[in-house]
Protein backbone atom coordinates (compact mmCIF):
# COMPACT_ATOMS: atom_id res chain seq x y z
CA UNK A 1 0.00 0.00 0.00
CA UNK A 2 1.69 2.89 -1.57
CA UNK A 3 0.40 6.47 0.63
CA UNK A 4 0.33 9.72 -1.27
CA UNK A 5 -0.51 13.00 0.15
CA UNK A 6 -0.59 16.60 -1.16
CA UNK A 7 2.36 18.58 0.07
CA UNK A 8 1.54 22.32 0.34
CA UNK A 9 5.01 23.40 0.25
CA UNK A 10 5.39 21.96 -3.13
CA UNK A 11 2.04 21.90 -4.31
CA UNK A 12 1.17 18.66 -5.27
CA UNK A 13 0.96 14.86 -4.55
CA UNK A 14 3.77 13.05 -3.50
CA UNK A 15 4.56 9.63 -2.44
CA UNK A 16 4.80 9.65 1.33
CA UNK A 17 7.93 8.26 2.50
CA UNK A 18 9.03 8.67 6.13
CA UNK A 19 12.14 9.56 7.83
CA UNK A 20 12.38 6.06 9.57
CA UNK A 21 9.76 3.46 9.39
CA UNK A 22 9.73 2.79 12.86
CA UNK A 23 8.80 5.80 13.95
CA UNK A 24 6.53 7.98 11.77
CA UNK A 25 6.29 11.10 13.22
CA UNK A 26 3.33 13.86 12.82
CA UNK A 27 2.43 17.59 14.38
CA UNK A 28 -0.71 19.43 14.19
CA UNK A 29 -1.43 22.95 15.42
CA UNK A 30 -4.00 22.41 18.28
CA UNK A 31 -6.48 25.04 19.90
CA UNK A 32 -5.71 28.08 21.25
CA UNK A 33 -7.63 27.48 24.57
CA UNK A 34 -9.78 30.40 25.41
CA UNK A 35 -13.65 28.94 24.50
CA UNK A 36 -15.64 26.16 23.39
CA UNK A 37 -14.17 24.56 19.98
CA UNK A 38 -16.38 25.47 17.36
CA UNK A 39 -17.49 23.18 14.61
CA UNK A 40 -14.66 24.64 11.85
CA UNK A 41 -12.14 23.20 14.62
CA UNK A 42 -13.39 20.03 14.42
CA UNK A 43 -11.94 19.71 10.94
CA UNK A 44 -8.50 19.74 11.18
CA UNK A 45 -9.11 17.17 14.09
CA UNK A 46 -10.80 14.73 11.70
CA UNK A 47 -8.72 15.05 9.53
CA UNK A 48 -5.70 14.14 10.77
CA UNK A 49 -7.10 11.69 13.10
CA UNK A 50 -7.89 10.00 10.06
CA UNK A 51 -4.30 10.22 8.72
CA UNK A 52 -3.31 8.73 12.12
CA UNK A 53 -5.48 5.74 11.42
CA UNK A 54 -3.81 5.04 8.29
CA UNK A 55 -0.52 5.31 8.97
CA UNK A 56 -0.81 3.13 12.11
CA UNK A 57 -2.17 0.64 9.67
CA UNK A 58 0.50 1.07 7.62
CA UNK A 59 3.55 1.13 10.06
CA UNK A 60 1.95 -0.35 13.38
CA UNK A 61 0.42 1.17 16.08
CA UNK A 62 3.65 1.26 18.17
CA UNK A 63 5.60 3.48 15.24
CA UNK A 64 3.51 6.22 14.94
CA UNK A 65 3.87 9.65 17.20
CA UNK A 66 1.37 12.07 16.83
CA UNK A 67 1.70 15.27 18.61
CA UNK A 68 -0.98 18.33 19.02
CA UNK A 69 -0.26 21.30 21.01
CA UNK A 70 -2.34 23.38 23.01
CA UNK A 71 -1.50 27.19 23.33
CA UNK A 72 -2.40 27.93 27.00
CA UNK A 73 -0.41 31.26 27.00
CA UNK A 74 -1.89 34.15 24.85
CA UNK A 75 -3.74 37.42 24.53
CA UNK A 76 -6.88 35.96 23.71
CA UNK A 77 -6.76 33.58 27.34
CA UNK A 78 -5.89 37.12 29.28
CA UNK A 79 -8.58 39.06 27.73
CA UNK A 80 -11.02 35.88 28.85
CA UNK A 81 -9.84 36.21 31.59
CA UNK A 82 -9.59 39.34 32.92
CA UNK A 83 -13.42 39.83 31.80
CA UNK A 84 -14.06 36.77 34.55
CA UNK A 85 -12.13 38.95 36.87
CA UNK A 86 -14.38 42.27 36.16
CA UNK A 87 -17.07 40.24 36.35
CA UNK A 88 -16.49 39.44 40.23
CA UNK A 89 -14.22 35.88 40.00
CA UNK A 90 -11.80 35.40 42.84
CA UNK A 91 -8.28 34.88 42.47
CA UNK A 92 -5.40 36.77 40.51
CA UNK A 93 -5.16 37.46 36.77
CA UNK A 94 -2.61 34.59 36.84
CA UNK A 95 -4.97 32.15 38.79
CA UNK A 96 -8.07 32.59 36.38
CA UNK A 97 -6.11 32.42 33.03
CA UNK A 98 -4.50 28.60 34.71
CA UNK A 99 -8.51 27.91 35.64
CA UNK A 100 -9.77 28.71 32.25
CA UNK A 101 -7.01 26.77 30.51
CA UNK A 102 -7.49 23.61 32.27
CA UNK A 103 -10.79 23.96 32.04
CA UNK A 104 -11.29 24.52 28.11
CA UNK A 105 -9.13 21.73 27.63
CA UNK A 106 -11.11 19.61 28.85
CA UNK A 107 -14.03 20.65 27.15
CA UNK A 108 -11.95 19.80 24.60
CA UNK A 109 -11.27 16.38 25.79
CA UNK A 110 -14.71 15.74 25.96
CA UNK A 111 -16.10 17.04 22.49
CA UNK A 112 -13.69 15.72 20.64
CA UNK A 113 -13.88 12.04 22.19
CA UNK A 114 -18.11 12.87 21.14
CA UNK A 115 -16.72 12.60 17.75
CA UNK A 116 -14.66 9.66 17.88
CA UNK A 117 -11.29 11.15 17.79
CA UNK A 118 -8.50 9.23 19.05
CA UNK A 119 -5.81 11.20 21.50
CA UNK A 120 -2.82 11.67 20.13
CA UNK A 121 0.60 10.44 21.60
CA UNK A 122 1.02 13.64 22.88
CA UNK A 123 -0.61 16.69 23.91
CA UNK A 124 2.31 19.31 24.98
CA UNK A 125 0.95 22.75 26.85
CA UNK A 126 2.71 25.48 25.44
CA UNK A 127 3.51 26.94 29.17
CA UNK A 128 5.11 23.70 30.19
CA UNK A 129 7.91 24.40 27.13
CA UNK A 130 8.76 28.13 28.05
CA UNK A 131 12.68 27.09 28.66
CA UNK A 132 13.21 25.61 25.11
CA UNK A 133 11.52 28.35 23.53
CA UNK A 134 13.82 30.84 25.45
CA UNK A 135 16.88 28.76 24.64
CA UNK A 136 15.55 29.01 20.54
CA UNK A 137 15.40 32.47 20.96
CA UNK A 138 18.61 33.09 22.69
CA UNK A 139 19.94 30.91 19.60
CA UNK A 140 18.57 33.01 16.67
CA UNK A 141 19.84 36.29 18.66
CA UNK A 142 22.87 34.77 18.74
CA UNK A 143 23.19 33.80 14.96
CA UNK A 144 22.03 37.22 13.94
CA UNK A 145 18.71 36.14 13.09
CA UNK A 146 16.69 37.64 15.85
CA UNK A 147 16.92 41.23 17.91
CA UNK A 148 15.80 42.93 21.17
CA UNK A 149 14.27 46.04 21.55
CA UNK A 150 12.01 47.87 24.53
CA UNK A 151 11.93 43.93 25.99
CA UNK A 152 10.66 42.37 23.11
CA UNK A 153 12.49 40.19 20.97
CA UNK A 154 11.53 39.92 17.56
CA UNK A 155 12.43 37.65 14.10
CA UNK A 156 14.31 39.42 11.37
CA UNK A 157 12.05 38.09 8.23
CA UNK A 158 14.33 39.43 5.59
CA UNK A 159 17.69 37.23 7.16
CA UNK A 160 15.41 34.10 5.99
CA UNK A 161 15.87 34.17 1.95
CA UNK A 162 12.99 31.05 1.66
CA UNK A 163 10.28 32.95 3.51
CA UNK A 164 7.19 33.22 1.85
CA UNK A 165 7.81 29.48 0.14
CA UNK A 166 4.85 28.08 1.74
CA UNK A 167 2.52 30.81 1.16
CA UNK A 168 3.85 31.59 -2.58
CA UNK A 169 4.17 35.38 -1.97
CA UNK A 170 7.42 37.73 -1.51
CA UNK A 171 7.55 39.50 1.72
CA UNK A 172 6.84 43.08 -0.41
CA UNK A 173 3.78 41.52 -1.60
CA UNK A 174 3.13 40.30 2.29
CA UNK A 175 3.69 43.74 3.00
CA UNK A 176 1.22 45.25 0.57
CA UNK A 177 -1.58 43.08 1.12
CA UNK A 178 -1.54 41.96 4.83
CA UNK A 179 -2.43 43.87 7.96
CA UNK A 180 0.96 44.30 9.88
CA UNK A 181 1.61 45.63 13.00
CA UNK A 182 3.88 48.21 12.93
CA UNK A 183 5.48 49.31 15.54
CA UNK A 184 8.41 51.54 16.86
CA UNK A 185 10.47 48.65 18.61
CA UNK A 186 10.49 46.60 14.93
CA UNK A 187 12.95 47.18 12.43
CA UNK A 188 10.78 45.71 9.38
CA UNK A 189 7.39 45.79 9.53
CA UNK A 190 7.41 41.67 8.55
CA UNK A 191 9.42 41.04 11.63
CA UNK A 192 7.57 39.23 13.92
CA UNK A 193 7.16 38.61 17.82
CA UNK A 194 9.41 35.79 19.57
CA UNK A 195 9.17 37.18 23.05
CA UNK A 196 7.17 39.99 24.53
CA UNK A 197 7.29 41.54 28.07
CA UNK A 198 4.02 40.81 30.76
CA UNK A 199 2.63 43.14 33.40
CA UNK A 200 2.89 42.31 37.21
CA UNK A 201 -0.80 40.74 37.13
CA UNK A 202 -0.54 38.90 33.69
CA UNK A 203 1.50 35.51 32.91
CA UNK A 204 4.98 35.81 32.58
CA UNK A 205 8.79 33.76 32.74
CA UNK A 206 12.13 35.42 33.57
CA UNK A 207 14.12 35.18 30.58
CA UNK A 208 17.17 37.63 29.37
CA UNK A 209 14.82 39.95 28.14
CA UNK A 210 12.97 40.61 31.03
CA UNK A 211 9.66 39.07 32.32
CA UNK A 212 7.72 38.03 29.50
CA UNK A 213 5.92 35.69 27.68
CA UNK A 214 6.53 33.64 24.43
CA UNK A 215 4.57 34.64 21.00
CA UNK A 216 2.52 32.42 19.38
CA UNK A 217 4.91 30.92 16.38
CA UNK A 218 7.93 29.94 18.33
CA UNK A 219 5.47 27.64 20.57
CA UNK A 220 4.82 25.13 17.88
CA UNK A 221 8.77 25.45 17.04
CA UNK A 222 9.94 24.60 20.17
CA UNK A 223 7.57 21.89 21.37
CA UNK A 224 8.02 20.12 17.85
CA UNK A 225 11.18 20.28 17.90
CA UNK A 226 11.72 18.85 21.93
CA UNK A 227 8.76 15.94 20.57
CA UNK A 228 9.33 15.14 17.29
CA UNK A 229 13.41 15.90 17.09
CA UNK A 230 15.45 18.00 14.50
CA UNK A 231 13.64 16.33 11.29
CA UNK A 232 9.99 14.77 11.03
CA UNK A 233 7.70 13.68 8.55
CA UNK A 234 4.40 15.49 8.79
CA UNK A 235 3.32 19.25 9.87
CA UNK A 236 -0.75 19.80 9.50
CA UNK A 237 -3.15 22.72 10.45
CA UNK A 238 -6.44 24.44 8.71
CA UNK A 239 -5.19 26.40 5.74
CA UNK A 240 -5.97 29.69 7.88
CA UNK A 241 -2.53 28.65 9.44
CA UNK A 242 -0.53 28.44 6.34
CA UNK A 243 0.18 32.52 6.54
CA UNK A 244 1.81 33.80 8.94
CA UNK A 245 1.91 31.04 11.68
CA UNK A 246 3.42 28.07 9.52
CA UNK A 247 5.73 30.47 7.68
CA UNK A 248 6.72 31.38 10.56
CA UNK A 249 7.29 28.23 12.21
CA UNK A 250 9.79 26.71 9.40
CA UNK A 251 11.99 30.60 9.39
CA UNK A 252 12.75 30.37 13.03
CA UNK A 253 13.10 26.94 13.00
CA UNK A 254 15.50 26.77 9.88
CA UNK A 255 17.47 29.50 10.92
CA UNK A 256 18.05 27.78 14.43
CA UNK A 257 19.10 24.90 11.98
CA UNK A 258 16.68 22.42 12.44
CA UNK A 259 15.29 20.50 9.37
CA UNK A 260 11.80 20.89 10.81
CA UNK A 261 9.32 19.08 8.49
CA UNK A 262 9.06 17.16 5.54
CA UNK A 263 6.03 17.91 4.23
CA UNK A 264 3.23 20.22 4.60
CA UNK A 265 -0.48 19.35 4.67
CA UNK A 266 -3.67 21.78 5.29
CA UNK A 267 -7.52 21.18 5.29
CA UNK A 268 -10.33 23.81 3.62
CA UNK A 269 -12.22 25.89 5.78
CA UNK A 270 -15.93 25.01 7.05
CA UNK A 271 -18.92 27.33 5.83
CA UNK A 272 -22.36 26.70 7.50
CA UNK A 273 -25.13 26.49 4.39
CA UNK A 274 -22.80 28.14 1.72
CA UNK A 275 -21.63 30.62 4.06
CA UNK A 276 -18.53 31.50 6.06
CA UNK A 277 -19.25 30.71 9.76
CA UNK A 278 -19.65 34.06 11.94
CA UNK A 279 -21.35 35.15 14.95
CA UNK A 280 -22.36 38.29 12.95
CA UNK A 281 -24.55 35.94 10.33
CA UNK A 282 -25.93 34.04 13.10
CA UNK A 283 -24.49 30.80 11.64
CA UNK A 284 -22.04 30.00 14.57
CA UNK A 285 -21.75 26.65 16.25
CA UNK A 286 -19.42 25.53 18.95
CA UNK A 287 -19.22 21.46 18.80
CA UNK A 288 -21.04 21.33 21.90
CA UNK A 289 -24.03 23.40 20.56
CA UNK A 290 -24.57 20.34 18.24
CA UNK A 291 -23.93 17.72 20.48
CA UNK A 292 -26.29 19.41 23.07
CA UNK A 293 -29.72 19.76 20.66
CA UNK A 294 -29.30 15.54 20.17
CA UNK A 295 -26.60 15.46 16.91
CA UNK A 296 -24.59 12.63 17.97
CA UNK A 297 -21.19 13.04 17.47
CA UNK A 298 -20.84 9.98 14.80
CA UNK A 299 -22.77 12.22 12.36
CA UNK A 300 -21.11 15.26 12.78
CA UNK A 301 -17.32 12.96 11.89
CA UNK A 302 -19.41 11.37 8.92
CA UNK A 303 -20.40 14.81 7.33
CA UNK A 304 -17.00 15.62 7.79
CA UNK A 305 -15.30 13.54 6.34
CA UNK A 306 -18.11 13.18 3.39
CA UNK A 307 -15.87 16.37 2.11
CA UNK A 308 -12.47 15.99 0.35
CA UNK A 309 -10.10 17.83 2.83
CA UNK A 310 -8.60 20.15 0.51
CA UNK A 311 -12.53 21.26 -0.62
CA UNK A 312 -14.45 23.60 1.36
CA UNK A 313 -16.72 21.64 4.04
CA UNK A 314 -20.73 23.06 3.62
CA UNK A 315 -21.91 22.02 7.00
CA UNK A 316 -25.86 22.11 6.20
CA UNK A 317 -29.29 20.24 7.36
CA UNK A 318 -30.05 17.99 5.04
CA UNK A 319 -26.41 16.82 5.18
CA UNK A 320 -26.65 16.19 8.86
CA UNK A 321 -30.14 14.48 8.79
CA UNK A 322 -29.25 12.45 5.79
CA UNK A 323 -26.04 11.52 7.47
CA UNK A 324 -27.79 10.31 10.15
CA UNK A 325 -30.09 8.24 8.20
CA UNK A 326 -27.01 6.51 6.06
CA UNK A 327 -25.73 5.58 9.39
CA UNK A 328 -28.87 4.17 10.83
CA UNK A 329 -28.88 2.02 8.18
CA UNK A 330 -25.31 1.01 8.28
CA UNK A 331 -25.52 0.03 11.58
CA UNK A 332 -28.85 -1.78 11.34
CA UNK A 333 -26.74 -3.99 8.35
CA UNK A 334 -23.91 -4.54 10.73
CA UNK A 335 -25.62 -5.53 13.66
CA UNK A 336 -24.22 -8.72 15.18
CA UNK A 337 -21.68 -8.90 12.51
CA UNK A 338 -17.92 -9.46 13.01
CA UNK A 339 -15.38 -7.61 11.36
CA UNK A 340 -13.57 -8.88 8.56
CA UNK A 341 -11.51 -7.18 6.60
CA UNK A 342 -11.06 -3.81 4.96
CA UNK A 343 -11.54 -3.64 0.80
CA UNK A 344 -8.42 -2.82 -1.06
CA UNK A 345 -10.69 -0.20 -3.17
CA UNK A 346 -11.60 1.62 0.59
CA UNK A 347 -7.40 1.56 1.46
CA UNK A 348 -7.04 3.01 -1.54
CA UNK A 349 -9.05 5.95 -1.58
CA UNK A 350 -7.86 6.67 2.18
CA UNK A 351 -4.09 6.51 0.73
CA UNK A 352 -4.65 8.72 -2.12
CA UNK A 353 -4.23 11.91 -0.47
CA UNK A 354 -6.64 10.76 2.17
CA UNK A 355 -9.88 10.61 0.19
CA UNK A 356 -12.24 10.16 3.01
CA UNK A 357 -15.35 11.19 0.88
CA UNK A 358 -13.79 8.05 -2.04
CA UNK A 359 -13.80 5.97 0.71
CA UNK A 360 -17.09 6.65 2.05
CA UNK A 361 -18.34 6.42 -1.64
CA UNK A 362 -17.21 2.93 -1.12
CA UNK A 363 -18.98 2.14 1.97
CA UNK A 364 -21.74 2.65 0.43
CA UNK A 365 -21.14 0.35 -2.08
CA UNK A 366 -20.22 -2.78 0.46
CA UNK A 367 -23.95 -1.72 2.13
CA UNK A 368 -25.41 -2.57 -1.19
CA UNK A 369 -24.07 -5.71 -1.80
CA UNK A 370 -24.39 -6.47 1.81
CA UNK A 371 -21.05 -7.40 2.19
CA UNK A 372 -21.11 -6.61 5.49
CA UNK A 373 -18.26 -7.98 7.19
CA UNK A 374 -15.99 -5.58 5.45
CA UNK A 375 -18.61 -2.79 6.11
CA UNK A 376 -17.74 -2.92 9.75
CA UNK A 377 -14.54 -3.60 9.22
CA UNK A 378 -14.32 -0.51 7.20
CA UNK A 379 -16.56 1.87 9.85
CA UNK A 380 -14.56 1.14 12.51
CA UNK A 381 -11.29 1.80 10.50
CA UNK A 382 -12.59 5.66 9.88
CA UNK A 383 -13.42 5.33 13.55
CA UNK A 384 -16.54 4.92 13.86
CA UNK A 385 -17.49 3.21 17.30
CA UNK A 386 -20.21 0.68 16.54
CA UNK A 387 -21.51 0.81 19.79
CA UNK A 388 -21.90 4.23 19.93
CA UNK A 389 -23.83 4.63 16.60
CA UNK A 390 -25.86 1.43 18.43
CA UNK A 391 -26.76 3.26 20.89
CA UNK A 392 -27.49 6.18 19.60
CA UNK A 393 -30.01 4.24 17.21
CA UNK A 394 -31.15 1.80 19.14
CA UNK A 395 -33.93 -0.53 18.76
CA UNK A 396 -37.03 0.36 20.70
CA UNK A 397 -40.61 -0.44 21.17
CA UNK A 398 -41.63 2.41 20.08
CA UNK A 399 -40.32 2.96 16.87
CA UNK A 400 -42.37 5.77 16.20
CA UNK A 401 -41.81 8.21 19.50
CA UNK A 402 -38.20 7.34 18.75
CA UNK A 403 -38.65 8.87 15.36
CA UNK A 404 -40.83 11.74 16.73
CA UNK A 405 -38.44 12.41 19.01
CA UNK A 406 -35.38 12.74 15.75
CA UNK A 407 -37.48 14.84 14.50
CA UNK A 408 -38.24 17.48 16.96
CA UNK A 409 -34.49 17.75 17.76
CA UNK A 410 -33.51 18.34 14.23
CA UNK A 411 -36.62 21.17 14.40
CA UNK A 412 -35.34 22.92 17.36
CA UNK A 413 -31.92 23.46 16.14
CA UNK A 414 -33.62 24.36 12.74
CA UNK A 415 -35.48 27.11 14.90
CA UNK A 416 -32.00 27.84 16.94
CA UNK A 417 -30.67 28.60 13.88
CA UNK A 418 -33.52 30.66 12.49
CA UNK A 419 -33.14 32.86 15.52
CA UNK A 420 -29.73 33.08 15.33
CA UNK A 421 -30.22 34.29 11.57
CA UNK A 422 -32.90 36.96 13.46
CA UNK A 423 -35.78 35.11 11.21
CA UNK A 424 -38.16 36.06 13.68
CA UNK A 425 -40.82 34.84 10.94
CA UNK A 426 -39.49 31.22 10.38
CA UNK A 427 -38.75 30.66 14.15
CA UNK A 428 -42.34 31.55 15.37
CA UNK A 429 -43.61 29.63 12.63
CA UNK A 430 -41.78 26.47 14.25
CA UNK A 431 -42.50 27.28 17.88
CA UNK A 432 -45.75 27.66 17.27
CA UNK A 433 -46.17 24.21 15.04
CA UNK A 434 -44.22 22.26 18.38
CA UNK A 435 -46.51 23.87 20.54
CA UNK A 436 -49.25 22.29 18.45
CA UNK A 437 -47.95 18.98 18.24
CA UNK A 438 -47.58 19.08 21.95
CA UNK A 439 -43.82 19.61 22.21
CA UNK A 440 -43.14 21.17 25.39
CA UNK A 441 -39.45 24.33 24.74
CA UNK A 442 -38.36 25.96 26.97
CA UNK A 443 -36.05 28.88 25.71
CA UNK A 444 -32.99 30.04 27.12
CA UNK A 445 -31.35 33.52 26.71
CA UNK A 446 -28.58 33.32 23.87
CA UNK A 447 -28.30 29.66 24.16
CA UNK A 448 -30.43 26.53 22.21
CA UNK A 449 -33.58 26.03 23.84
CA UNK A 450 -34.45 22.82 25.53
CA UNK A 451 -37.56 20.78 25.23
CA UNK A 452 -39.89 17.55 26.21
CA UNK A 453 -42.48 15.65 24.90
CA UNK A 454 -46.07 15.77 26.61
CA UNK A 455 -48.19 13.11 26.86
CA UNK A 456 -50.40 14.65 23.83
CA UNK A 457 -47.38 14.67 21.33
CA UNK A 458 -48.76 14.26 17.94
CA UNK A 459 -45.44 14.05 15.54
CA UNK A 460 -47.79 14.37 12.23
CA UNK A 461 -48.61 18.16 12.99
CA UNK A 462 -44.80 18.73 12.27
CA UNK A 463 -44.85 17.13 8.94
CA UNK A 464 -43.46 19.66 6.59
CA UNK A 465 -41.02 21.57 8.52
CA UNK A 466 -38.02 20.74 7.49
Amino acid sequence: MTITLYNSLHRRKETFVPIDPSNVRMYLCGPTVYDRAHLGNARPVLVFDVLYRLLRHKYGADHVTYVRNFTDVDDKINATALARQQAGAPGTLEELVAERTNETISWYHADMDALGALRPDHEPRATEYIAQMVSMISGLIADGYAYENEGHVLFRVRKYADYGALSGRSVDDMIAGARVEVAPYKEDPMDFVLWKPSSEELPGWDSPWGRGRPGWHIECSAMAYELLGDRFDIHGGGNDLQFPHHENEIAQSKCAGHGFANLWMHNEMLQVEGKKMSKSLGNFFTVRDLLDQGVPGEVIRFVMLSTHYRKPMDWTEKKRTDAQKTLEGFKSLVHGVDATTVSDEFLGALSDDLNTSLAITHLRTLAKKKDTGRLRASLEFLGFDLETIGACYAETDEPTAQLGEDLVAKIVLARHVAKQAKDWSTADQIRAALDAAGVIVHDRKEKPSTWEISSDFDPSKLEGLL
